[in-house]
């Protein structure tokens, strides 16, 4: 039976069959903005990750300094 399913999916990848279809701006546009959007989250997350050590240091820095003040 999975001989099968494998067989059957592989002839059904092979098989192409001509599409026509016309994607317009209506649908390209907001494509392109998600797109945008997703990419410019992912490198927020990441320069997130990458600046927290550095935020803590300087906090740990600032309250040295203010302790050494008092």
């Amino acid at each position: 039976m999975k001989e099968k399913n494998i067989l059957m999916f592989v002839v059904l990848i092979m098989v192409q069959i001509p599409v026509f279809a016309y994607i317009g701006p209506g649908a390209g546009i907001p494509f392109i903005g998600s797109f945008i959007g997703f990419i410019v989250t992912i490198i927020l997350v990441i320069c997130a990750i990458l600046f927290w050590p550095i935020r803590q240091l300087l906090k740990k820095k600032k309250l040295k300094s203010q302790n050494k003040e008092s």
